[in-house]
């Protein structure tokens, strides 16, 4: 059963859209189970009547015509419980409705299975039979399995309006659902990007240059035999026959004319070399990989294996790379620093991850940036959206696909508020954040990138509240050494003087990696990152220390942060290290002073010590974003999980507000510098709580200025006092919503929204 299951997952990953999916699944089902029928209905998005959409063994002019409303028939029982429904006589269901256009008077057993996905019920798979009798566990078992495999196809192909009879191309069907990275709204055109050497990821993509298609693909071809030869004949003393003969079978594959003519073909029919390769490899690796001999099937790897390096060749000349598109929509799996960067400023309006969450590094980069972003859309199918027009809505995390005119008119509404909106923030710039009855609220920027110093200085910040010093270090090919990094320090220092800058110390581990010193670990999160490394490694710890304190010579606004911090020890070693650095520069003659240092509150175990820590500290700082994912057990880059990921949960609310009582108890400022500070309605929260300043990227500053001087220090209070009775991160959010409303301010916060609901950024 599970090689017979393992090949119908390979042919239904194969199949080149969703009817022919579904084909497979129908056929293969009913031969691996010895059933007369199997079929496959799925519910329309916009109507949820579910669609007779596959058959084998049902008269197939029914096919696409039989229509079951929603509570109608046996298939809404199995839609309605969500659970397998086995019968050894359909008939006899009270449910049962006779269909007599499909011919299946004729058959009695019925076992339905529902499809589903994230929950929700795309489809039910039902197998038939004449005799009657319930169907035995491992066949219920196998049908489930069949039905988990077949939700991810069929999502993906209502998120393209793929599915024939149900949608049009351009349709207003459901959204792709992710997770909002950056708030706001554009319109585009996807281009798609993705690592290189990876087959899998190649994107489908239409060409018209086919010539140089062919040559190109020839030309990798060529030399992918030539090494081949050259491995062999180098290798050839130090091998066996055998084994040689493993770089002969490699030289027949290239010279194959299956493996060859089914690519050119591709390529004639329109593909681009890449994606003709990677269907053809596909197909010639599923017929070794459905082969019974273990040996025989192992040389599936070694076509795949040739493809890698066919690919290879034909990635290093950066041929055929098309233009971005003015209006660029940067779709991946994983989106980069790197792949955004390549992208000219002026084009990039839009990023969807498949990966990440609101507080993944994509979507802090993409919020610096100004740009919206969909991330953790785990459903995304990738390599069928290059070229397709997309929306992007950053405030609720949902993308449309070949949105119908009537969405592209609402949203370019929505792009028009928003221009309004941000041309009337603008003015703001050199304001202070005081709220109406008087209290000052000081707003500061987030970077790790000496380019967003102007951008962050335009935006009004009023300095620094997180400089990421791990950024110099993650774009070497070393360890930056004191007198990089002290350049480096220095420059945002005097671009800040005398505004406060607050330097974070090396914050590595977790999802960042340095090139040069990897870590691996199976729980990375939970392991060695932030202080913990710099602790282990004072050699490091020093050297940026001094840097950092000869940066600031003459200028006297350098304030120093320390990540990651779980226990009061520590802080302790951390000032006795600061305390040498400042000691060994003094011997050597330089006037140091010494600098505000403060911890980082960003596990649970520092927020129960938030009193002893801001006993031995100048100030504290929030990260918001660490502290959810531990708080909440949620890993905030993983997509199946990520939608659990909400810094407005009771628990963090909580935390926070225990966080400051207990260093207001010691005098001791905090500030909260994670991604919740950018968020206008929680930054309110904050203000309640007595939060004594926010940092966030320059891109949010300007709503949550704008909140903070419309909106007393009193109403705050109140409107945290409600929310903190409440037990629901939903409830807290609709709360916020309805008290902003009310206060007249939702429009400003939200800029507009869809069919005159305004939207609330996350």
């Amino acid at each position: 059963m599970l090689n017979i299951l393992r090949r119908i997952i390979q042919e239904v990953n194969a199949a080149q859209d969703l009817e022919q999916a579904l084909s497979i699944i129908v056929k293969r089902v009913k031969q691996s189970m010895a059933v007369e029928v199997c079929s496959v209905y799925l519910a329309d998005p916009n109507t949820q009547h579910y669609v007779l959409m596959a058959s084998d063994g049902l008269n197939p002019q029914a096919i696409g015509r039989v229509r079951l409303a929603p509570g109608e028939g046996i298939i809404s029982v199995v839609a309605e419980t969500a659970e397998p429904l086995n019968l050894d006589n359909a008939t006899d269901h009270p449910r049962y409705r006779f269909i007599a256009e499909t011919g299946e008077e004729r058959y009695h057993a019925f076992l339905g299975v529902p499809i589903i996905h994230h929950r929700k019920v795309l489809g039910i798979v039902v197998v038939r039979q004449h005799t009657q009798r319930r169907f035995k566990e491992n066949e219920v078992a196998f049908l489930v399995t069949v039905a988990a495999q077949l939700s991810g196809a069929i999502a993906h192909a209502e998120v393209v309006g793929d599915i024939r009879g149900l949608q049009d191309n351009r349709h207003d069907g459901r959204p792709l659902e992710g997770l909002p990275g950056a708030p706001g709204v554009a319109i585009g055109i996807a281009m798609v990007v993705y690592p290189p050497a990876d087959l899998d990821a190649i994107p489908d993509r239409k060409i018209t240059n086919i010539n140089a298609e062919i040559v190109a693909f020839m030309a990798a071809v060529k030399s992918v035999q030539d090494d081949m030869a050259a491995l062999g004949e180098r290798l050839s003393p130090k091998l066996n026959a055998e084994d040689r003969a493993l770089f002969d079978a490699y030289r027949l594959m290239l010279g194959s004319d299956t493996l060859i003519n089914n690519t050119l073909d591709r390529i004639r029919a329109g593909s681009w070399a890449s994606g003709a390769l990677r269907e053809t490899v596909n197909e010639h690796a599923r017929i070794f990989d459905e082969m019974d001999d273990p040996y025989i099937r192992e040389r599936a790897e070694d076509v795949r294996d040739l493809g890698r390096r066919i690919l290879v060749r034909l990635q290093s000349g950066k041929r055929n790379i098309p233009p971005y598109p003015d209006n660029t929509i940067l779709v991946g799996q994983e989106i980069t620093a790197t792949m955004l960067a390549e992208v000219p400023s002026e084009k990039l309006k839009g990023v969807i991850s498949a990966r990440g969450s609101s507080s993944s590094h994509v979507a802090i980069l993409a919020r610096a940036l100004g740009v919206p972003a969909v991330v953790g859309a785990g459903d995304l199918p990738v390599a069928r959206m290059d070229g397709r027009e997309l929306i992007v809505d950053g405030y609720l995390g949902k993308v449309y696909v070949q949105p119908s005119t009537t969405l592209l008119a609402e949203y370019n509404r929505l792009l028009h508020e928003e221009k309004q909106l941000v041309a009337g923030l603008a003015e703001l710039r050199n304001l202070p954040a005081i709220t109406p009855d008087g209290l000052r609220m000081p707003l500061y920027a987030n970077t790790g990138l000496l380019s967003d110093v102007a951008s962050s200085l335009n935006s009004g910040a009023e300095g620094i509240g997180l400089y990421r010093t791990e950024v110099p270090f993650m774009i070497r090919q070393r360890f930056p050494s004191e007198e990089e990094q002290r350049r480096v320090y220095r420059q945002v220092l005097e671009a800040y003087a005398p505004r406060p800058v607050t330097l974070r110390t090396l914050d590595i581990g977790g999802d960042k990696e340095l090139p040069y010193f990897p870590i691996h670990e199976d729980n990375p999160f939970l392991g060695w990152r932030g202080i913990r490394i710099t602790l282990d490694h004072p050699e490091i710890f020093l050297t940026q220390l001094r840097a950092m304190l000869r940066a600031s010579i003459g200028l006297g606004n350098l304030h120093i942060l320390l990540p990651m911090i779980s226990s009061v020890t520590e802080v302790d070693e951390a000032i006795v290290l600061l305390n040498r650095a400042r000691q060994e520069l003094c011997d050597a003659g330089e006037i140091v002073e010494r600098p505000r240092i403060g911890a980082m509150i960003e596990v649970p175990s520092a927020v129960y010590q938030a009193e002893a820590l801001a006993r031995r500290v100048d100030f504290l700082s929030v990260g918001t974003n660490d502290l959810t994912q531990y708080l909440l057990a949620v890993d905030r880059n993983n997509a199946q999980v990520a939608s659990l990921y909400d810094a407005l949960h009771p628990a963090v609310l909580h935390a926070l507000v225990q966080v400051a009582e207990g260093a207001r108890r010691q005098n001791t400022p905090v500030s909260v510098c994670g991604e919740m500070a950018g968020d206008p309605a929680a930054a309110l929260l904050l203000m309640g709580m007595g939060i004594d300043s926010l940092s966030m990227s320059a891109a949010s500053l300007p709503r949550v200025k704008w909140v903070i001087r419309n909106f007393t220090r009193t109403q705050a209070q109140d409107m945290l006092a409600q929310v903190l009775t409440l037990e629901d991160a939903g409830a807290i959010r609709a709360c916020l919503n309805t008290t902003l409303e009310s206060a007249g301010l939702g429009h400003m916060i939200r800029g507009g929204g869809i069919s005159g609901k305004h939207h609330l950024p996350n």
